[in-house]
């Protein structure tokens, strides 16, 4: 490897450290009362978030918030020196995709079915750290 090529892979390794994700696959809540969780949690402080997805009513909040837990500690895992109160984690980009979607037939009036659609969704999560340089 050249060494215009590794310094690169060592700035892209660095930068990588800064940030750590955890995705959450097939879980079974329709995309749409998903995002109204994620749209609250996203941009916040990490401790912030927590506390905001503890005390929510919506019954997606509690995938949201073991979620950010494991993505929390693959933060801890990567920088395992670093201290969590000092690295000001913050969502940086919550994303919710749809996923596969189990089709069913419900019996409707005059011999006839109507198709219920089972929705599921991925979310996906990365946290970022707000560097604060003292002045």
């Amino acid at each position: 490897m050249g060494v215009r090529k590794h310094n690169m892979a060592k700035q892209i390794k660095e930068a990588k450290k800064e940030v750590a994700f955890a995705k959450l696959t097939g879980c079974p809540t329709s995309p749409r009362k998903m995002r109204l969780v994620a749209d609250l949690v996203r941009g916040v402080e990490v401790e912030k978030a927590l506390q905001i997805l503890k005390f929510s009513s919506k019954e997606a909040s509690i995938n949201v918030e073991k979620l950010l837990l494991s993505a929390i500690a693959n933060w801890q895992a990567k920088n395992e020196d670093a201290s969590l109160e000092e690295a000001n984690l913050y969502v940086k980009t919550i994303t919710v995709d749809s996923a596969a979607m189990l089709k069913r037939l419900r019996p409707a009036p005059q011999g006839r079915a109507h198709r219920i659609r089972k929705r599921s969704n991925h979310v996906t999560i990365v946290l970022g750290s707000k560097n604060v340089e003292s002045k």
